[in-house]
C-alpha cells in the first residue's frame, strides 16, 4: 500500500473520530485538514474553528484571511497554497467558544493528547521539509513550552525538517498589537520568503 492509500485511510479515520466526545469534551465532531503526501510544508493549527468546522476547509474564517494575508507577503497565494501544501491542526475538530464567548476555547490537554496519533501519523506520510506551527498550542507541541517572544522570527531544526513558528492569527490575539510583536513577526516572514527561495518551497 502507498503512503498516499495510507493517508487517505488515516483522514477517513479523523473524519469519524469521536475520541473526544467519548471522553466528555465538548467539541463539534468533524475533523478538518486538506492536502496530500508530496507537500514540501504542513501548516499546523491549534483547533478549527466554527467557520471550518461548517465548511470542512481549515483556516477559511477571519483568522484565516489574516493568515493567508502574512503568508501571501512571503510569496505564497492561498490558491496555491491549498492545492500544494498540507494544512491541519493539533486538533482535528472544532472545541466551541472560549469562556465569555471570546474567541475559541483552546483544547486541554486531554484532548490534544488523543488527537496527538493523527498528527504524528499525518507527519510521517506527509514528511514535509518545512512546518509552520500557528499559535501557542502548535509551537508547544514541537518546541515545547516557551514564550513567543522567545520564538517568532527565528527558525528551529527539529530531527529532519525546520520548524518556523507563526503567531496564532486571531484578532482576539493581543500579542500582535505590540509594536515588537510586529517587528518579530515581519522577521519570520523575512525567514520564511529566504526558506521559499532557497529551497524551492
Amino acid at each position: 500500500m502507498s503512503r498516499h492509500d495510507d493517508l487517505e485511510l488515516l483522514q477517513i479515520d479523523m473524519r469519524s473520530c469521536t475520541r473526544c466526545l467519548d471522553a466528555g469534551h465538548s467539541v463539534t465532531v468533524g475533523a478538518v485538514f486538506s492536502g496530500t503526501v508530496g507537500a514540501h510544508v504542513m501548516l499546523v493549527g491549534q483547533a478549527p474553528g466554527p467557520t471550518e468546522a461548517a465548511s470542512g476547509i481549515p483556516f477559511c474564517g477571519p483568522s484565516g484571511r489574516r493568515l493567508f494575508r502574512w503568508l501571501a507577503d512571503v510569496g505564497w497565494q492561498e490558491d496555491g497554497f491549498r492545492t500544494t501544501q498540507y494544512i491541519t491542526a493539533i486538533t482535528k475538530c472544532f472545541p466551541g467558544k472560549g469562556k465569555g464567548g471570546r474567541g475559541d476555547r483552546v483544547p486541554t490537554a486531554g484532548e490534544r493528547r488523543l488527537c496527538a496519533p493523527f498528527l504524528d501519523r499525518e507527519l510521517d506520510l506527509v514528511a514535509p521539509q518545512l512546518v509552520l506551527a500557528v499559535g501557542g498550542a502548535a509551537i508547544a507541541r514541537f518546541l515545547g513550552s516557551g514564550p513567543l517572544d522567545a520564538r517568532v522570527g527565528q527558525a528551529f531544526h527539529v530531527g529532519d525538517r525546520t520548524v518556523v513558528p507563526l503567531p496564532h492569527p486571531s484578532g482576539a490575539n493581543l500579542w500582535l498589537n505590540r509594536p515588537e510583536s510586529q517587528a518579530r513577526l515581519r522577521q519570520a516572514q523575512a525567514l520564511l520568503r529566504n526558506l521559499r527561495e532557497g529551497e524551492s518551497l
